[in-house]
């Protein structure tokens, strides 16, 4: 009775970590002027077909979903960009919830999937 008791707290505490993802807390290069535009960059790693990284913030608002497409097997995914609404950074700062989902299942994605995080922001465009 105990071991199964203690079974299934186990596996709750698996589900619990993988429902939640992984967060990485980023830091902005510097504050947002006035006309720029702030991206999370994401360098994915060899990841199985039909693979989908879920972004988004800590309290649940989604940023966006990468798809990779095309890649053969074992190969590096590539890098993707989302962009990042000014009002989800806060004091210089956002958290950002990552999820893999494959198919049915989901989890947290590994180091060697998500191989960086990081945010960059893109100058304002040129006047003509």
């Amino acid at each position: 009775m105990q071991v199964v008791l203690l079974q299934l707290a186990l596996g709750a505490l698996l589900l619990t970590q993988a429902a939640a993802g992984r967060v990485e807390t980023l830091a902005l290069p510097h504050s947002l002027r006035a006309g720029e535009s702030a991206w999370i960059e994401v360098q994915l790693g060899a990841v199985p077909h039909g693979t989908e990284i879920e972004l988004e913030t800590a309290s649940g608002r989604l940023l966006g979903v990468i798809s990779p497409f095309g890649v053969r097997a074992g190969n590096q995914a590539g890098t993707y960009t989302v962009p990042l609404p000014s009002d989800a950074i806060s004091n210089g700062r956002v958290s950002v919830r990552l999820l893999l989902k494959h198919y049915q299942s989901q989890r947290a994605p590994t180091l060697q999937e998500v191989k960086s995080v990081r945010v960059r922001i893109s100058d304002p465009p040129e006047k003509h």
